[in-house]
């Protein structure tokens, strides 16, 4: 198969266990990336279902096309992995290196570690994202990857998702980004869950706005999102980056 049978390619795609992962998490970000005029994909590993006040699949796929509609991203796929029951498997490993190979993104956007008190699929859609990272790249087995051509991404970052815990990013690379101008694009993508966020949980957007805030105050921005590279960032001019020229 040539990339001439293939879609659009994608910037960037954000990976989350759960429809509304990357929202809480990123969704600032991914706006900025539209505004700035990347290309931009999400994917789901599950459907997030079943989940207390949801009716069911069909109603939670619909607040995430709503999400994305809010957002600007471009693409969204789910994919038919099980929620709950999401380990980091053989064939969850392909099935996201498929979506990497069909799309071509150059950044990748994962979860960065487990999330104590909340899903363990969220540790393992680590895993799975990183392996399908790297088997996006595979050469001599196409037969595992419907023949889609081999697509090598550029870089990948993790974000962090645990909100309740406050164990700062350790890895040389963590930077945060400027999201100002979007947050409330970010907050409103996440009030798209409804079945997910109702007026008892209202504490959820308070915890992802404050957090937002208090990222950006570090940096005397109105909001920002913390990512992680596992590579150091490099600089080229200090003073440019960090200080104000005089």
């Amino acid at each position: 198969m040539s990339t001439q049978d293939l879609p659009e390619r994608l910037d960037v795609i954000a990976v989350g266990a759960h429809p509304d992962d990357v929202e809480i998490a990123i969704g600032g970000t991914l706006a900025k990336l539209v505004k700035q005029g990347y290309r931009v994909g999400i994917v789901d590993l599950t459907d997030g279902e079943p989940t207390p006040n949801s009716p069911g699949p069909e109603a939670r796929f619909a607040e995430a096309q709503a999400a994305a509609k809010v957002l600007g991203v471009q693409v969204r796929e789910q994919l038919d992995l099980p929620n709950r029951r999401l380990f980091d498997t053989f064939e969850a490993r392909v099935a996201l290196a498929k979506v990497f190979r069909r799309y071509r993104p150059s950044v990748v956007l994962g979860i960065a570690d487990k999330t104590p008190m909340a899903s363990p699929d969220h540790w393992q859609a680590m895993q799975i994202t990183d392996a399908g990272v790297f088997y996006s790249r595979l050469t001599k087995w196409d037969s595992e990857f419907d023949n889609l051509p081999v697509h090598t991404v550029k870089q990948q970052l993790w974000y962090p998702l645990g909100f309740g815990s406050l164990k700062t990013a350790e890895q040389p690379g963590s930077f945060v980004t400027d999201i100002s101008g979007c947050l409330e694009q970010k907050m409103d993508s996440v009030r798209a869950y409804k079945t997910q966020f109702p007026p008892g949980k209202e504490r959820v957007f308070h915890l992802v706005e404050s957090q937002a805030r208090l990222l950006g105050q570090t940096q005397n921005l109105e909001a920002g999102e913390l990512l992680i590279s596992p590579k150091p960032i490099v600089v080229d001019d200090i003073v440019a980056t960090f200080g104000e020229p005089s």
